[in-house]
């Protein structure tokens, strides 16, 4: 079975995925970082035409209802599933059939995701699907397992080889110790990447009632952004984010907050949302910044 590793806003050409494919964990790309819904998922779903076996995510997006009438779309908002691989069951893969490749998102959940089908919809180890909800909502207690996977996406979050040993581990149900190897070692790498992080996070300052802000921009080294993004909230219910070419904007998971909503976004995740960083202004001024305060963070 073929793998394709993808982001929302950053999927391959139809011709170049084989056979029936199916996409798990890949949310309909919203207007957030340009282009939406309209110019990159809908001509990915009419390219693949019959050869789409299923679509299976649990993002929100104000374009599920006109899928409705199509089985092969088995769609949920994040309220209703936190992560994905609990929507990947027996039921659905043996309903689907026979698929030639798995599209997932290039993240835990979703490499979870691709791993369950490929085992008909049974969780690679005992927990799996817990701890992918915990990585995803960052609520919960992730465990051992969970933990060991997340550290290693973070310590290097654009590795496409890792992500291909972490799904083959995954499938095998855990069966091959020396995968954890590779795993562990890039698990490793994140702990430069934490004290980065850390000093970045003592730039934090309030900008409105229940707002801090960083600006990540000027940096020594890489930093992880959820990290920075908790540990605001820490400090504040909202963190938000500004690096050189995005703004990104958090809550916890359960805060009832919806940046969709404020940005007049059409999908994505309720309760964390980057733009381009030309929204700043804003972004600051949306969530209750002082204008003449935002002018002088902007410069």
């Amino acid at each position: 079975m073929h793998l394709a590793f993808v982001t929302p806003r950053k999927l391959p050409k139809p011709k170049d995925v084989a056979g029936r494919v199916v996409v798990v964990d890949v949310a309909f790309a919203s207007e957030a970082g340009g282009g939406g819904f309209e110019k990159v998922t809908l001509p990915f779903i009419e390219g693949l035409g019959s050869r789409l076996a299923a679509w299976v995510d649990h993002h929100d997006s104000a374009h599920h209802p006109r899928f409705a009438g199509d089985d092969r779309f088995v769609l949920a908002t994040k309220a209703e599933h936190g992560a994905c691989p609990e929507m990947v069951t027996p039921e659905l893969v043996k309903r689907i059939g026979k698929v030639d490749t798995i599209a997932c998102h290039n993240d835990f959940d979703g490499l979870a995701s691709a791993a369950k089908w490929m085992r008909s919809g049974i969780e690679p180890y005992e927990g799996a699907d817990a701890d992918a909800r915990a990585v995803d909502t960052r609520t919960g207690t992730l465990g051992p397992i969970g933990l060991r996977f997340d550290r290693a996406l973070r310590g290097r979050p654009r590795d496409t080889a890792l992500y291909g040993v972490i799904v083959r581990h995954l499938a095998s149900g855990l069966a091959d110790a020396s995968l954890w190897a590779p795993i562990d070692a890039a698990a490793a790498e994140l702990v430069p990447i934490e004290d980065e992080t850390r000093k970045i996070a003592e730039r934090y300052r309030p900008v409105a009632d229940g707002v801090v802000y960083v600006d990540a921009s000027k940096r020594d080294r890489p930093y992880d952004k959820t990290m920075l993004l908790l540990m605001g909230q820490e400090r504040a219910e909202v963190a938000v984010v500004a690096d050189t070419d995005t703004v990104t904007l958090a809550a916890a998971f359960d805060s009832g907050r919806n940046f969709l909503t404020l940005l007049s976004l059409s999908g994505g995740m309720p309760t964390r949302v980057s733009v381009q960083r030309a929204r700043l202004f804003d972004v600051l001024t949306l969530l209750g910044t002082p204008p003449s305060d935002v002018r002088t963070l902007v410069g």
